[in-house]
């Protein structure tokens, strides 16, 4: 049955929220017109962008005042083939149709699409729900034997339009009449961030981490890493809920985002790679909780955004640690397929004529390339978990936190961290503003957040620790894996966050904040190179 009917149209009552007059003072950039037009020509070229600008707010505030709805979260998963699905596309732009290709032991299900954001505190609204669909058992997976890769290959199950539905992130969820429920994670990815902060998801490490079907980039059905996929399909569903790494390390970042009313973009890491034109002239770009695969691309587009004056974050870490490819899938499908060698790279067919395109670490042979030299830190360990150690306590990014040099936060750091190594190409100056003492496997160390600025004016900030926003949910009972973090780190890391965004949505945070001063080698002292030993954060681990 087809579920296009019953689209549920939102309440359009006002509610405060956090942000709203900045989110009313803001838009996007107009284009300057140039060439040899009249000036009522001129004229004319500025009112028009101005005038979708205006128009694009409106819309922006007309949807956040609009109610929420707090069901959206699951109540029953229910045993493993009770209901999962997954969608043809990780993304489509508002208006665009995708396919949902549903295996389910209940007689029919429906579909519940929730986009994520604030919504008076509900954190979700009810944009469209299908009719009924019948039910089937679909068939087992197909294992393509060359790269250990597990395809569902199911039949379509419904096709959804996105007409009216807004640009943002969005939980489908799948009720079975059984009683049993999915999600099936969809980003509506916008056209275009100019003026904007977008949100940049990261369905390329969703995957990578997927143990669907008994394989992951991590290991085989029998556990083992020898026994590994070495390329991982999206054409099947997401173990477990659906969405746990969404739910984990970006959703809260979305809320808050949403909550502070601020000019917002959404898209992928998969799209960076596809079009970059979206970052085409954007305040920020905003890299959330655990980012790890990206495309050579990719980070040659963020990097190129980043020198033209786009403000980059980085809230989680372990990003940008692990080069991939990105292949067709069934039928051609681009981008269907994450391909990661990793170890295995002498194996890898690009080896002979594309090294550059080789899959295995960034800062492995055969072309090494340290992250650092874009996000001023680098990954070192897993696992971890120690106190956040603020260092520079009057840097703006702590106003209003009430902090002081020395205070610590219990847990904030872990379960992955990132530290400044001066051995590596890092960017300078740059200033390291938390110093927080670790243990790692017996060895000691350190987790750095630093904040640069390059010559474009834009500013970087990487907070070194995977756990930056699963604490935006400290306290709280929004998120059960807190790591016993509390209501007190949440409120820090809330407060900072709101810093951040807020200063990199007003543009090149060069420009309108105090240049960093360098303190690298007061931290670390000269000459020294603290590179992690061979082969250091590089050790295959289960999902953290």
């Amino acid at each position: 049955m087809n579920g296009e009917q019953g689209r549920i149209p939102g309440g359009l009552g006002r509610r405060g929220f956090l942000g709203a007059a900045a989110a009313a003072g803001a838009g996007a950039a107009g284009v300057a017109a140039t060439g040899c037009d009249s000036a009522a020509e001129r004229s004319g070229d500025r009112a028009r962008p101005s005038r979708r600008a205006d128009a694009a707010r409106r819309a922006e505030e007309a949807e956040r005042a609009r109610p929420g709805h707090a069901d959206w979260r699951i109540r029953s998963v229910g045993p493993p083939d009770a209901i999962e699905g997954y969608a043809d596309r990780v993304s489509v732009e508002p208006g665009e149709e995708v396919g949902l290709h549903v295996s389910t032991t209940a007689p029919a299900f429906r579909v519940s699409a929730y986009r994520i954001g604030w919504y008076g505190g509900a954190q979700a609204r009810l944009v469209w729900r299908s009719g009924r669909v019948d039910g089937t058992k679909q068939g087992a997976p197909r294992f393509l034997d060359a790269t250990r890769t597990v395809r569902a290959d199911w039949d379509r199950s419904l096709r959804v339009r996105t007409r009216n539905w807004p640009a943002g992130a969005y939980l489908l969820r799948l009720d079975a009449s059984n009683g049993h429920q999915r999600y099936v994670p969809l980003i509506l990815r916008s056209r275009q961030a100019r003026g904007r902060t977008l949100l940049m998801h990261a369905p390329a490490t969703w995957q990578a981490y997927n143990t669907w079907g008994g394989y992951s980039l991590y290991q085989g059905q029998d556990g083992a890493y020898g026994t590994r996929s070495l390329a991982v399909s999206f054409d099947r569903p997401y173990a477990g809920s659906g969405a746990e790494k969404f739910l984990v390390y970006e959703r809260a970042a979305v809320v808050l985002a949403e909550r502070l009313g601020l000019p917002l973009a959404y898209t992928t890491g998969v799209d960076v790679h596809l079009d970059p034109g979206v970052l085409k002239g954007a305040s920020a770009v905003v890299s959330l909780g655990h980012d790890e695969y990206w495309t050579p691309q990719q980070r040659q587009y963020v990097t190129r955004a980043r020198d033209e004056g786009t403000n980059l974050a980085f809230l989680g870490a372990n990003t940008c640690f692990r080069r991939i490819r990105l292949e067709p899938g069934p039928g051609g499908a681009p981008a269907r397929t994450v391909v990661c060698y990793k170890t295995a790279y002498r194996d890898d067919p690009y080896l002979v004529n594309r090294r550059d395109l080789v899959t295995t670490d960034f800062r492995q042979p055969p072309a090494p390339d340290p992250e650092s030299s874009l996000t001023g830190v680098l990954y070192e360990g897993y696992p971890t978990d120690a106190p956040y150690v603020v260092l520079d306590s009057g840097h703006w990014l702590f106003a209003g936190t009430g902090v002081d040099d020395g205070d610590s936060f219990d847990h904030l750091v872990g379960v992955e961290y990132d530290r400044v190594t001066p051995g590596d190409p890092t960017p300078a100056p740059l200033r390291i503003i938390a110093h927080s003492p670790l243990v790692c496997r017996g060895r000691h160390s350190h987790s750095d957040s630093a904040y640069y600025t390059v010559a474009s004016g834009a500013g970087v900030f990487a907070s070194g620790t995977m756990r930056w926003v699963e604490a935006l949910m400290a306290g709280t009972r929004e998120n059960g894996r807190d790591h016993g973090m509390d209501a007190r780190t949440g409120a820090f890391v809330t407060r900072t966050t709101e810093n951040l965004l807020r200063a990199f949505a007003a543009g090149p945070c060069g420009r309108n904040k105090p240049r960093p001063k360098d303190n690298v080698r007061a931290v670390y002292g000269p000459g020294t190179r603290n590179r992690p030993e061979s082969g250091t954060g590089a050790v295959e681990r289960a999902s953290a």
